[in-house]
């Protein structure tokens, strides 16, 4: 095989693995995000970020967005099974993902950013601390593990904010970031019964899939793959 040709072949896993992922998405969000734990519902969520790490792993992505999304797809599996310690498992993956795309935006140009977008910055932190009213007291034993949580994504939110140039990072860093907020109002302060829980979930999928494809397409290698 001539370099030429592995290069394609490495790119054609790469393009492969986010069509693939967002295919499985959409299956997941038409079919399965709405319904109960089962098998099938841990197996086809699943796909979309182990999809997308491996393409980014055949591409010699960035170690820690690669590490993020296997995280990231812990976390998916976690979070498609029933009962509190999948949940913290969730968390806890969801949590170490965060800190693995903090450390890259860091990395490219998020620190000395900071302060480019101060109304956003400033929405998300109001965001983040209104979670002390309208979050923390509806969390009971979690409360902590989801101030820490909260912590987390804003500042990865924040951080994102300050990247320059790479556009799609940060549009899906602050979708990431409005996932987690919808997943919060879905899991803690709506009931069962609720007519919003299905649009609940449908949102929030899309939100977080396509945030996981912005921050891969653009912050996981040197260069964006595509700009906005």
């Amino acid at each position: 095989m001539t370099v030429v040709q592995e290069i394609m072949l490495r790119q054609s896993i790469l393009y492969g693995g986010i069509a693939v992922g967002l295919v499985a998405a959409l299956i997941y969000g038409a079919f399965f995000c709405h319904r109960g734990a089962s098998r099938a519902k841990t197996a086809v969520k699943a796909v979309p970020l182990v999809a997308f790490a491996v393409g980014a792993a055949a591409n010699f992505a960035a170690p820690v967005v690669i590490g993020g999304l296997v995280l990231s797809a812990v976390g998916d599996v976690a979070l498609s099974r029933a009962g509190r310690r999948a949940f913290l498992v969730a968390l806890v993956a969801f949590a170490a993902a965060h800190l693995a795309y903090i450390v890259r935006f860091a990395g490219i140009g998020g620190i000395e950013g900071l302060g480019a977008a101060p109304l956003v910055a400033g929405v998300v932190l109001l965001i983040a601390a209104s979670t002390e009213m309208w979050l923390a007291p509806y969390t009971g034993a979690l409360k902590w593990p989801v101030r820490i949580y909260v912590v987390l994504i804003a500042a990865m939110a924040l951080l994102a904010l300050g990247i320059e140039g790479r556009g799609l990072a940060i549009w899906g860093a602050l979708a990431f970031f409005a996932s987690d907020l919808i997943l919060a109002v879905r899991m803690f302060r709506m009931s069962q019964a609720s007519r919003w829980r299905r649009p609940a979930s449908v949102a929030l999928w899309a939100l977080y899939v396509l945030g996981q494809a912005g921050i891969l397409v653009g912050a996981g290698f040197a260069r964006p793959l595509f700009q906005l």
